[in-house]
């Protein structure tokens, strides 16, 4: 039995700051038009979400180079929302 589950991939080569990241989670399938691009409208949006949906999270240290602390807290926040919604899953992809 296969899983039908929409995947986004986040690779920290590519997010160059904050509004870069949140941009590409704006677009992730069940995140509403009004998602306030922040980490707490972030954890909202992914505790709703009704569809399975994998973050991989590519080049984890570019992302913490580009980002500083704020890298730590979104993985944080990725961690709380899979605990909460389990239609949510995230991988951090060592390379």
């Amino acid at each position: 039995r296969r899983l039908n589950m929409n995947i986004c991939i986040i690779d920290g080569k590519l997010i160059k700051d904050r509004e870069m990241l949140h941009r590409i989670l704006a677009e992730l399938p069940g995140v509403p038009d009004w998602y306030g691009r922040n980490l707490d409208a972030l954890h909202d949006c992914l505790t709703d979400i009704q569809e399975e949906l994998l973050i991989r999270i590519q080049n984890e240290k570019d992302l913490t180079l580009h980002l500083g602390n704020y890298a730590a807290a979104f993985l944080h926040v990725l961690a709380e929302s899979a605990e909460e919604n389990k239609k949510i899953h995230y991988v951090v992809e060592v390379n």
